[in-house]
């Protein structure tokens, strides 16, 4: 779709192809924008474990026209399980698959990550410049344009950069106060990969707790793979570093910390160190006051990741990627008062969804003590055997997004 008449067409370059890199790159080449996308891995980084939509992020696909190539690629989890130490289901919640009100701890639409990623990826391959294994190290900008730095010591002018680069943004510390911490913490940090899939695991998803204040779950993907989480409440500065340690020490400690834990604790142990991927990550929320600084901004994850906690990680990505394009291509020669209505328009969104997390709540789900364990058990069973968690989500008025509604960009409907 081209611009209005007269209006001019911006070039634009974003940091990360990621899912909110390519959806706002998706979101900017329909109308009309030259769009370049830097990736600091060699490939497309179709990796990773399972995803969700929910609320306003489910309308996001809809309006790009991707939610055939989405159902095509659901994954089949029927619901959530918490197990004891036999493996036996103690409380089981299911989807809600009605259509109506909120969904579960399960969503209608989950999907692999990588599905997602490669989706989007054919949706814009076509209209959007590619570069894989090269980042940006640094820029300079003025009122008239930013100067992108590239680790092939290479350069380039650009009417704006985009940051999509993640919780751990790089070009997040590079427009922020020298020392601020972006971070909200809330004590829980998590482990996941693949292991073989057998028999016995199903399309529910498990949920074994052990005393300790930690948490394992298995969910099965595919006919051959089965995806492993650990979770640990942990406020110690060791837990909060071995993030950036190498791989083989991550693992050494996620084992440590979970060696004898029962169940099929010694499977997924055994399981680790054959995974074709490994990723181990501080449960956080980013919480900045500014999303931008002159021709600098963020979107996603580098803007307002939720954490995973929250349910809306991915659709909150999805959503800020629509916002932003939405008001760059109504303002396409006003960049700052964009930006300004990108922050206006979003944060009450972005707000929403963080506070969807509680601290309380997530400690209350993860019990130190066995005798704890076995009340939530208890209780979550009986609850469930009075369907009070299918019924609460049918009659919710809203999703996790609250009742924030996507606006109507005229620019960006489809031709």
């Amino acid at each position: 779709m081209a611009l209005a008449s007269g209006t001019r067409s911006l070039k634009i370059l974003i940091c990360g192809g990621g899912i909110a890199g390519q959806a706002l790159a998706y979101w900017l080449a329909r109308g009309g924008h030259r769009v370049k996308v830097v990736e600091r891995f060699p490939a497309l980084r179709a990796t990773g474990a399972q995803v969700d939509l929910r609320g306003q992020g489910i309308e996001a696909i809809e309006r790009m026209g991707l939610m055939g190539a989405v159902r095509s690629k659901l994954v089949n989890e029927a619901g959530v399980a918490f197990v004891n130490a036999a493996g036996r289901a103690r409380a089981t919640i299911m989807a809600n698959t009605s259509g109506q009100g909120r969904q579960t701890l399960t969503s209608e639409y989950e999907i692999m990550r990588g599905d997602l990623v490669r989706i989007l990826n054919d949706a814009t391959k076509d209209n959007v410049e590619y570069v894989f294994g090269k980042s940006v190290d640094g820029f300079d900008q003025d009122e008239h344009q930013v100067v992108a730095y590239f680790s092939d010591r290479s350069s380039e002018e650009f009417d704006l950069l985009v940051g999509a680069d993640g919780q751990g943004s790089r070009l997040r510390r590079a427009i922020l106060s020298e020392g601020f911490d972006p971070y909200w913490r809330v004590g829980i940090h998590m482990a996941y990969w693949f292991v073989s899939r057998i028999a016995s695991d199903g399309n529910i998803r498990d949920t074994y707790m052990v005393p300790g204040g930690r948490q394992i779950m298995r969910r099965s993907h595919n006919p051959s793979e089965t995806q492993v989480y650990f979770v640990m409440r942990e406020d110690s500065e060791e837990a909060s570093a071995i993030h950036r340690e190498p791989i083989e020490r991550q693992q050494e400690f996620w084992a440590g910390r979970f060696a004898g834990a029962g169940w099929q604790t010694e499977r997924f142990i055994d399981g680790m160190k054959t995974s074709p991927f490994f990723y181990s990550q501080e449960i956080v929320q980013v919480r900045i006051d500014t999303w931008s600084k002159g021709r600098v901004v963020l979107v996603g994850d580098a803007a307002h990741c939720a954490s995973p906690y929250s349910g809306m990680g991915v659709s909150g990505g999805l959503v800020g990627a629509y916002v932003l394009a939405g008001e760059i291509n109504q303002h396409p020669d006003d960049l700052p008062t964009a930006l300004a209505n990108y922050d206006t328009m979003l944060r009450p969104f972005a707000e929403e969804i963080q506070g969807q997390v509680n601290p309380r709540l997530l400690r209350l789900g993860m019990p130190m003590t066995q005798r704890a364990i076995d009340a939530f058990l208890t209780v979550t069973g009986l609850a469930t055997a009075l369907h009070i968690p299918d019924l609460v989500a049918r009659f919710s008025k809203e999703d996790r997004g609250g009742d924030w509604r996507l606006p109507d960009y005229p620019q960006l409907q489809a031709a």
